[in-house]
């Protein structure tokens, strides 16, 4: 009796195995996404880019190529704009360098809208501006270059590249002053901040030119 109640036991507990697994195997094939559970739009979220809080320019390394006058240009271009042939800031200097329109129009460029939308013309404008400057300068960077002046090593790419931000008649006072008078543009970049970030270049390439067109 014992054996056959043990036997009975063991066979339903088969049963119940089997139509168990039956039973999931069947379902598996057999199951449908409820219409209510389907997806049917695109979940990927995109916020506006005015929504997005710009990182500083100075918070962001640029690309460092080399010493020469190429690399001299294009961490300049980069403080400038991050390198951007279409920007205009809030004060209207324009392009990929921040060109102001009277320093433009001394160099024979006039037509504001196609200065944006040339490249080759802002490149060449930025060549002649330096010849300019340089020519401008050219007693100071004898005098001066080599020199430190309020802690910083004067160079030659130094004076020039706080030129292109304050114009060359005030890095005239600045160096001939020892420093005092360090001009401020409105962003908060000053004469000594362009000439120590940006020492060290050789851009002995660039002729000086007095009446530097494009």
């Amino acid at each position: 009796m014992k054996r056959w109640i043990g036997f009975i036991l063991h066979l339903a507990m088969i049963v119940v195995l089997t139509s168990f697994g039956s039973y999931t195997i069947m379902k598996r094939g057999n199951v449908e996404i409820p219409d209510s559970l389907k997806v049917t739009t695109n979940l990927e979220f995109f916020a506006p880019l005015d929504s997005i809080p710009l990182l500083d320019e100075d918070e962001v390394t640029p690309p460092f190529l080399g010493k020469a006058f190429n690399g001299f240009k294009e961490a300049l271009a980069f403080k400038e704009s991050q390198g951007k042939y279409q920007r205009v800031n809030t004060l209207g200097y324009l392009g990929k360098y921040q060109f102001g329109s009277s320093t433009l129009n001394l160099m024979g460029v006039y037509d504001m809208d196609e200065f944006l939308d040339n490249p080759e013309l802002q490149e060449k404008a930025f060549m002649a501006n330096i010849a300019r400057n340089k020519w401008i300068l050219r007693r100071d960077i004898k005098r001066f270059n080599g020199k430190t002046i309020g802690g910083i090593k004067v160079t030659e790419s130094g004076i020039l590249a706080a030129a292109h931000l304050a114009g060359a008649g005030n890095v005239k006072k600045y160096l001939r002053s020892y420093g005092q008078n360090d001009v401020t543009d409105a962003y908060g970049s000053n004469i000594s901040y362009y000439m120590k970030k940006f020492a060290g270049y050789d851009i002995s390439n660039i002729k000086q030119q007095k009446n530097a067109k494009v």
